[in-house]
């Protein structure tokens, strides 16, 4: 197997060949990364990195994860024992809340202590599910995975319901949506971003460039 592996899991949840597309770019910048889309849970144990796209309702994803034999135990190890760098992305990074709240109550991952709900903008004008174009304020500037960027950039977001972690530290990165919500965190090997990357042109690009380089 290549060091160098990047397991993007296939779970039935997400846009796989455009997050595929979006990494196989952002490697051109110097990485010698090799992108996998994959649902076998070894691939996912060995990779170097590990990318969980998501697109869809909560409790559906995470039925997705649970339903191929092996995948969360990979994860685990790969991502919290071993320490390899992991990114989310949108429902990707909500499953890693200890709890969804979309159509009842569902547990999650449970690796950022948090839940997910609804959004509600506190401007009645401000339609849900947030779709589009939207600044980003930073909360850890100086962190590596947003090297390069700058304060006001805009990333692409679709969604209606956000993560709202117990703890605020885990915060990288926040949009003002109403009010604020969580756009990217990130908590020592494990990150995540609400907004989606591969739709995001040089912002995310960017993003998961620095993500390819990541050594946290």
């Amino acid at each position: 197997m290549p060091g160098s592996l990047v397991a993007v899991i296939d779970y039935g949840s997400g846009n796989l060949r455009s997050a595929e597309r979006a990494l196989l770019r952002a490697a051109e910048g110097g990485s010698d990364a090799e992108i996998r889309v994959t649902a076998d849970p070894e691939w996912v144990r060995r990779a170097e990195r590990i990318v969980l796209p998501g697109v869809g309702a909560f409790a559906d994803c995470m039925a997705g994860l649970l339903g191929i034999p092996g995948m969360i135990d990979a994860m685990d190890e790969a991502v919290r024992r071993q320490g390899r760098p992991f990114l989310g992305i949108c429902v990707g990074m909500q499953l890693l809340a200890t709890e969804g709240r979309e159509h009842g109550r569902h547990a999650g991952l449970g690796w950022i202590v948090g839940e997910v709900v609804r959004l509600q903008p506190g401007d009645a004008a401000l339609k849900v599910p947030q779709t589009g174009w939207n600044e980003l304020s930073f909360s850890r500037p100086d962190h590596p995975l947003l090297a390069g960027l700058e304060p006001g950039d805009h990333a692409y977001f679709v969604h209606s319901y956000h993560l709202r972690p117990r703890d605020g530290g885990v915060a990288l990165a926040e949009t003002d949506y109403g009010g604020p919500v969580l756009a990217a965190l990130a908590a020592g090997n494990i990150a995540g971003t609400q907004f989606h990357p591969e739709k995001s042109q040089r912002t995310g690009l960017r993003l998961l460039a620095n993500f390819l380089k990541w050594r946290p």
